[in-house]
């Protein structure tokens, strides 16, 4: 009779409900290039079905071979060079100028005073609204160019950082004050880490913006560039060196992946 009892007891004890997994599980290996994987098999079966006009979205193979023939040429390389030189000017003024400005007014009440209303003012502005008054200001050359990227990269950022460094628990600082940090070791101990997550996610969002510039602003007294091609192409109604243009926003997203990967390795998250 104990012996039963006691197996009773067990099965009642063992028998648990089984909780269901409510995160997204396992990170898939390459499991972002799936996405990609599947539209280009898609475009790839459309184009050879004859779903698509090639005139209007050539099939995968003639878009490979353009760019080969671009490679080959060294036209994609000189333009490529170009306008990575203009966006990196750009880019890296903008980050530093959207970075100062957002510890300015995330880490003091008189500087988010003096620097955030006209910041969002400045954000429902449309930057390529400004290139008129921009070439009036500094000229048709390459200033006015690098100028707008920058504008539009130093929002992004700012706006990012900002909101990370303003989103950081108010126990931390409470916690920072109690161990009497310095102010110094309280920003490099707790803000920056803190901000790094929305500062990542603002660089990104700046790269794609300032891609996105680059093909405006490149159509403008340009004679090289990636801009400059895709205009060539559009008046040759040469669609596959446009589409060739796209695989550079994912391309420089994935790399700025890696190193969001790797530089918040100790934070533990639903992406993995």
């Amino acid at each position: 009779m104990t012996l039963l009892l006691d197996s009773a007891k067990k099965s009642t004890v063992d028998v648990r409900p089984t909780r269901p997994r409510l995160g997204p599980g396992r990170a898939i290996p390459y499991g972002r290039v799936l996405g990609p994987v599947v539209v280009l098999a898609a475009w790839w079966g459309a184009s050879a079905g004859g779903l698509f006009d090639p005139r209007l979205l050539p099939a995968p193979d003639t878009v490979l071979a353009a760019a080969l023939d671009l490679i080959e040429r060294g036209t994609l390389q000189d333009s490529l060079l170009v306008s990575l030189q203009r966006a990196g000017i750009g880019f890296s003024i903008g980050a530093t100028v959207g970075i100062v400005l957002a510890l300015l007014a995330g880490l003091s009440r008189s500087g988010e005073a003096v620097v955030d209303g006209w910041m969002q003012v400045q954000r429902s502005v449309p930057t390529l609204g400004l290139i008129p008054l921009m070439i009036l200001w500094l000229g048709i050359g390459e200033t006015f160019k690098v100028v707008i990227i920058a504008i539009v990269v130093a929002i992004i950022i700012y706006i990012q950082t900002y909101a990370g460094l303003t989103g950081i628990d108010s126990r931390y600082v409470e916690l920072a004050e109690t161990v009497d940090l310095s102010r110094a070791r309280f920003i490099r101990l707790v803000v920056l880490p803190g901000a790094l997550p929305g500062l990542f996610v603002g660089l990104r969002l700046a790269v794609t913006g300032s891609w996105l510039s680059l093909v405006v602003l490149e159509q403008i007294n340009a004679t090289s560039g990636i801009g400059y091609l895709m205009f060539q192409a559009q008046n040759y109604a040469q669609t596959e060196v446009i589409v060739v243009y796209g695989l550079f926003g994912f391309v420089s997203d994935g790399l700025l992946r890696l190193v969001e990967r790797k530089v918040l390795a100790w934070r533990s998250t639903l992406s993995g």
